[in-house]
């Protein structure tokens, strides 16, 4: 039996633009939609200011708001301020950093505050409870299927390897077709892992898609939940990328991908040490290794 499914984040923060709109009524849907088109230009409005540039009132802000099932304006702020870094482009972040008066080093010190800033939220908000669940489903599946692209393959290829030498079966796809072909191959025996951030990768979002249908337990890595990974996934695990950087940083999803692998080690620990130990020797003194000053002197 499949262990419970872990509940991720309802309700509509969780949800997407279309389905926050579809019970409104057309003329309320013209109000709202050029606000959550371009959420970067309403969200430090206050209710009044925000209805003073959607040509309405802030009476029927708020009920717009509260039929989209906000039980209040902060909280809908909120939701914007996670859909307008979704929807942030490369050129957009790299342009707000410009924006901040400061030198280069500046620039470098502060990209160095935000990573160490989105490290202490990880560890704050990290349910290790839903990663001890997710390294009992690792450890069940047939298979374990990996999708991610673009900047993405660093930690699709990190995470496959780790798990590798854990032992655990898995398979990455990195490409459209390879995408297609392995989730043409799942079932409900298979886990996938979609790591995606921002608006998602289209590739892994329809694959994560095709691969919930055929009843693979799905696994997400995202940094909002209003991502479309994580609607979609079984269980999901945030973490964020924010950076002044136009790349994004991938400094917290590494230390997830950490987290996640200490785990699936420590699940079973008893099969990790047999594999490590069985491993020593070679990483003692195997071929892969430099040996200095005791290979130059072999080879004299």
């Amino acid at each position: 039996m499949r262990a419970k499914t872990l509940v991720h984040h309802e309700g509509p923060l969780a949800k997407s633009v279309s389905e926050l709109i579809k019970n409104l009524t057309p003329k309320r849907q013209e109000v709202i939609r050029p606000v959550l088109e371009h959420p970067r230009e309403y969200v430090l409005l206050t209710i009044r200011e925000l209805a003073a540039k959607a040509n309405s009132d802030a009476a029927t802000i708020l009920r717009i708001v509260r039929n989209m099932g906000f039980a209040s304006y902060r909280e809908f702020q909120r939701y914007l301020h996670d859909l307008s870094i979704v929807l942030a482009t490369p050129l957009e972040i790299m342009q707000a950093s410009l924006a901040k008066p400061g030198t280069t080093s500046a620039q470098i010190k502060g990209s160095l505050a935000c990573d160490v800033k989105n490290l202490k939220a990880l560890s704050n908000t990290l349910d290790t409870f839903r990663i001890k669940g997710v390294a009992e489903q690792l450890y069940r599946a047939r298979q374990i299927v990996l999708l991610g692209g673009d900047m993405a393959i660093a930690l699709v290829l990190f995470l496959e390897y780790k798990l590798t030498i854990l032992g655990l079966p898995p398979l990455i796809a990195v490409t459209p077709g390879r995408v297609a072909h392995l989730i043409r191959c799942t079932n409900k025996k298979d886990v996938v892992i979609a790591i995606s951030f921002r608006r998602g990768l289209r590739q892994t979002v329809e694959g994560l898609t095709r691969a919930k249908a055929r009843g693979a337990y799905c696994i997400g890595i995202s940094d909002t939940y209003i991502s479309p990974i994580a609607r979609l996934a079984d269980v999901c695990l945030l973490c964020s990328i924010e950076s002044p950087s136009f790349g994004g940083s991938y400094v917290a999803p590494m230390a997830l991908l950490n987290a996640l692998l200490v785990g699936c080690a420590n699940y079973r620990r008893s099969r990790t040490l047999a594999l490590l130990k069985e491993a020593e020797a070679e990483q003692r003194s195997g071929y892969r290794w430099y040996l200095g000053d005791a290979s130059t002197r072999k080879n004299v």
